[in-house]
C-alpha cells in the first residue's frame, strides 16, 4: 500500500489535491470576507449644508437621518450661558465620564439665532488647566458650521463621585440645558464647530454612516466553495482507494497463477 501511495501518479494526485484544497479553501474565505464587510455600516452621502433650524427642531426628537448632517448657524453667541463639558477627549465618539476624567472639557455655548431660539454649540477642546482666554467667546454676530448630533442622555456616562462645579456639565442633553438656561427655547441637540471657535481644538466628529446589507449570495458562494472541496477530497480518497485495490489485484494475479 506504501509503495502505491507514494508511487509517481499518485504523488501528482496528492499534489494536484494539495492545490485544489488550499485554491477553494481561499476562495471560500475571500467570499466569506466580501460578505461580512457588506454588513459593515458605510459612509453615507453627504448632502449640502442646510440651516440648523430645518433639521433641529424645538420640542421634539431629532430625525435620525439629521444626524451627522452638516448644517450652518448664524447669530450671536450668548458668552453668560457658557458651559463647560466635562471629562472629555477631543472626538465626539470617545467615551466621556470617569473614562476620561480629567482629559479636558468641551466648550459648549448657546448661539441665538434670528428667531430668538437657541442652538448648543460645541465650539471646540481645551485640555484642563489651559488659559481659560483660550475658550474666550466670539463677540457680535457670527457664522458657524458644523455637524449635527444628537442630544446625549443624562445617564449615557459613569459620573464622577463628587460631582462637579458650578458651569460644568456631564453630557450634552436638551433636557438639562433647558433648565440650566431657564425661560430659553432650546433646539434639540447640538452642533460640532468647523472648523473650531478661535484657538480651541477641533473636536472630531464622523460623517453621516448608513448600514450595511449584507449579501448573502456571497455567503453562498463561500459555501459552494467548502463543498468542492470536500468533494476533491472524496474524489481522492476514491482515486487512491482504487490504485491501491488495483495494485493489490495485480499482486495477487502471478500468486494465483502458479497455484494453479
Amino acid at each position: 500500500m506504501l509503495r502505491t501511495l507514494l508511487s509517481p501518479r499518485v504523488m501528482g494526485l496528492h499534489v494536484l489535491t494539495i492545490g485544489v484544497l488550499i485554491a477553494f479553501i481561499l476562495l471560500g474565505r475571500w467570499q466569506l470576507g466580501v460578505f461580512q464587510d457588506s454588513g459593515k455600516p458605510r459612509a453615507a452621502a453627504d448632502p449640502t449644508p442646510v440651516a440648523v433650524a430645518t433639521l433641529a427642531p424645538v420640542g421634539a426628537q431629532m430625525d435620525g437621518e439629521a444626524v451627522g448632517r452638516r448644517v450652518t448657524a448664524e447669530g450671536v453667541y450668548e458668552a453668560d450661558r457658557q458651559l463647560l463639558v466635562a471629562d472629555r477627549r477631543a472626538d465626539v465618539d470617545a467615551p466621556g465620564g470617569k473614562a476620561s476624567h480629567d482629559a479636558g472639557f468641551w466648550v459648549l455655548t448657546p448661539l441665538r439665532l434670528d428667531d430668538g431660539t437657541l442652538v448648543p454649540v460645541v465650539r471646540g477642546w481645551v485640555a484642563k488647566g489651559d488659559d481659560p482666554a483660550v475658550s474666550a467667546v466670539p463677540q457680535g454676530r457670527v457664522a458657524v458650521a458644523g455637524r449635527l448630533r444628537p442630544q446625549q442622555g443624562t445617564d449615557s456616562v459613569q459620573r464622577r463621585a463628587e460631582g462637579l462645579p458650578a458651569g460644568q456639565v456631564q453630557t450634552v442633553s436638551t433636557g438639562e440645558l433647558i433648565n440650566l438656561w431657564t425661560g430659553q427655547k432650546v433646539r434639540t441637540g447640538y452642533v460640532v464647530a468647523q472648523p473650531p471657535s478661535g484657538s480651541l481644538t477641533q473636536v472630531k466628529v464622523a460623517p453621516p454612516e448608513v448600514g450595511g446589507t449584507l449579501t448573502w449570495r456571497n455567503l453562498a458562494y463561500a459555501a459552494n466553495w467548502w463543498i468542492f472541496a470536500g468533494f476533491a477530497v472524496f474524489m481522492w480518497f476514491h482515486f487512491v482507494r482504487d490504485a491501491v485495490r488495483t495494485d493489490r489485484d495485480r499482486a495477487k494475479s502471478p500468486e494465483m497463477a502458479l497455484e494453479g
